[in-house]
């Protein structure tokens, strides 16, 4: 709960839901409806509760985060997948076809998971790590792992560290680590170590304690809750008891402009004066002020108008951004940094808290062990480095990439043409006006009907050109010429963008106008305003529509008159997207470079990626706008081209494997949009 307040997140049981006992991927029948203990397949459901907002979120939700998953249950990950299936309507595709980006290391804190519901579990997983959970065997995840290493500079210890994650302990490593073995350690007045503990009750007693022994007046420091907070997600004491002398720790990022301090960096009270703070940082000594800080209860909703997820604030929590930090527990600790940390394990260390442990430490030299380590502490699972094994070969990622964007280009570009929320939303319009007290509800009545008639039509003409462009799809990633997917599209957007305008937009923008004078219509009027707002997302998507660098509506003011809102009284008009046409984006980093920015330049001033800004410049190649020298030195192009033209193709991928890692995609793509160039001139004269 803490970390998901620090994240500005929620927790995978506050949004989905989920129950805090097994869940079976499977239906029995051996539980009764009375067993709460015990959730399965439809059971899962019973106690669910989700508003509209909800599931209008889970159904627009694109990207799921799930962060520290070496502490995610098999079981609670496959309830995931199982709401996600239902609340989307989708129950043969994993997580209902929500992409999931898992973090962290799976070398750390294992899942909890009591011995009685293991007994339960252990008939469907092999173990209770995410990676065992039935969805992930549908659709197994990339897994790439971080290898540079920041909180230590020390090879000798990086090594021992390396050598613990994956069971590897040399005799001589326990002599190493056993050499800071020091059980009556007291550290000095001057010297500032925090002691990593496995327990809460230790940590707090050592806190306790140490508080007691400063001289001098305790103050108090009372926080403040508004709305709703759980007492179970404060960050620190909801009454936070400090003396000046006392070692303390922060529990937030600076959110000022100077960011003074972070999350975990060590201080000492120096003064507490008038109810204001003083501490000087452990490290370098420095005198900082301190301000109370706020932390938000966060809930996310699905805005249908922006088509946006949109953070609602339940409540706060204000308190100095503190804690008492003579001790705190190894589970508390993670992702913490120390220089100086002494290690109280005694004999209950799990798999992954040694290794947490140590590796809070920056170096070996400002580390302290209470109690000796034995081989029997540092048994990484051996399921957790079997899965390690998968991760893919660096030279693998370039090309999975590059597949991977094809796939998602192709998916987007096919969605674009999804008629299902305009024929929906124009059911919930018919719906809507009967009973209304309109000047000319008659005319209301027949334009509902009207409009979801129309919507129906072009829906129906919708999915036949989605299963059109599939083959054309498959057509460029067999032969890699997007010629004929260009032209069909470009042909296909004026097609639809026109139908929707002519046929549903703009009269039902003529029929909002007609009502804002009249009385009493306000909720109705909004209503409507949210699906011409739909409408009008649904134009933009497609006036954008792109394939690789291929933007296909070559003239996005043609279609103006379909992606203005109409400016009504009472309608707020910044609830809606403001969205760019990527043509457009594309057209501003042109107008920079022609008058003499360089790309470094404009990517700065756009905060954009040079990449990016390279890849935009590269398309008014292919128009004439441009020269392909201006981007690209000569020697470099003599290089390429007859590549290119030996190919023959229209894509960059098999240019790349002939010339290999001394030139990039973007170089390739720049001289492939000049050869399509020079061949559009051949065929115009």
């Amino acid at each position: 709960g803490v970390a998901a307040i620090n994240a500005a997140g929620v927790t995978m049981h506050s949004f989905f839901q989920l129950p805090f006992g097994p869940f079976i991927p499977d239906t029995r029948r051996g539980f009764t409806n009375n067993d709460d203990t015990v959730a399965d397949k439809h059971s899962l459901f019973k106690n669910i509760r989700f508003n509209t907002e909800k599931r209008d979120l889970l159904q627009e939700l694109e990207l799921l985060i799930i962060d520290e998953v070496s502490m995610v249950r098999a079981d609670m990950l496959d309830a995931m997948d199982t709401i996600l299936r239902h609340f989307r309507k989708k129950l043969h595709v994993p997580f209902g076809g929500v992409q999931v980006l898992y973090i962290g290391d799976m070398y750390q804190l294992p899942p909890v998971i009591p011995n009685n519901e293991w007994d339960i579990l252990q008939a469907y997983y092999e173990s209770p790590f995410f990676f065992s959970a039935k969805a992930i065997a549908e659709a197994p995840p990339l897994y790439i792992e971080l290898k540079k290493i920041y909180r230590q500079n020390e090879q000798l210890f990086i090594d021992i560290l390396n050598r613990v994650r994956n069971n590897q302990v040399t005799e001589e490593d326990f002599e190493l680590l056993n050499g800071r073995y020091q059980p009556d350690f007291s550290p000095s007045k001057v010297e500032k170590y925090i002691t990593l503990s496995t327990h809460n009750k230790k940590a707090d007693a050592i806190n306790a304690a140490e508080l007691e022994k400063l001289p001098g007046k305790m103050i108090v420091f009372n926080g403040t809750v508004t709305g709703d907070f759980s007492d179970k997600a404060l960050p620190t004491d909801m009454n936070l008891q400090l003396k000046e002398g006392a070692q303390v720790m922060f529990i937030k990022n600076d959110s000022g402009t100077d960011r003074k301090y972070f999350n975990g960096k060590l201080a000492t009270i120096k003064k507490i004066n008038n109810g204001e703070i003083t501490v000087t940082a452990n490290n370098d000594n420095e005198e900082l002020k301190i301000e109370k800080e706020t932390w938000l209860n966060i809930r996310y909703s699905y805005q249908k108008e922006s088509d946006s997820i949109k953070e609602e604030e339940l409540g706060s929590f204000t308190q100095y951004p503190l804690r008492l930090a003579w001790a705190v527990t190894i589970h508390k600790s993670q992702g913490l940094t120390f220089d100086k940390a002494i290690i109280d394990a005694g004999a209950s260390f799990a798999p992954g808290q040694v290794y947490v442990a140590l590796s809070r430490c920056t170096s070996l030299q400002g580390m302290v062990l209470l109690s000796k380590l034995y081989p029997s502490a540092i048994a990484t699972d051996k399921r957790v480095i079997a899965f390690a094994q998968k991760e893919a070969a660096a030279e693998e990622l370039q090309q999975i990439l590059q597949q991977e964007q094809r796939h998602y280009w192709a998916d987007q570009l096919v969605k674009t043409f999804d008629y299902s929320k305009i024929v929906s939303a124009m059911a919930d319009f018919r719906e809507l006006v009967p009973g209304k007290k309109l000047p000319d509800a008659q005319y209301a009545v027949a334009l509902s009907h009207t409009l979801l008639n129309k919507a129906r039509e072009q829906a129906v003409i919708a999915e036949k050109f989605q299963l059109q462009l599939q083959q054309l799809l498959q057509h460029v990633a067999e032969t890699g010429n997007t010629s004929i997917l260009e032209e069909r599209v470009s042909k296909g957007i004026g097609y639809f963008v026109k139908a929707a305008g002519e046929e549903l937009l703009l009269p039902l923008q003529k029929h909002i106008s007609s009502l804002q004078h009249a009385a009493k219509v306000k909720k109705y009027v909004s209503e409507a305003a949210a699906i011409e707002g739909l409408l009008l997302q649904q134009v933009q998507k497609m006036i954008q529509a792109f394939y690789e660098d291929i933007v296909f509506c070559k003239n996005p003011d043609a279609y103006k008159e379909y992606t203005i809102r109409k400016d009504l009284p009472g309608i707020d008009k910044t609830t809606y997207k403001n969205t760019t046409v990527k043509g457009s984006s594309q057209a501003e980093s042109l107008d920079l470079f022609k008058k003499g920015k360089s790309i470094p330049d404009i990517a700065a001033m756009r905060q954009l990626t040079e990449g990016t800004v390279t890849g935009h410049l590269a398309m008014f190649i292919r128009t004439g706008e441009l020269d392909v020298l201006d981007l690209l030195p000569e020697e470099r192009l003599n290089i390429i081209l007859p590549v290119v033209i030996e190919i023959g193709g229209n894509t960059v991928s098999p240019v790349k494997e002939v010339l290999g890692d001394e030139f990039s995609y973007t170089d390739i793509r720049i001289v492939l949009n000049h050869w399509q160039r020079l061949q559009q001139e051949k065929v115009n004269t």
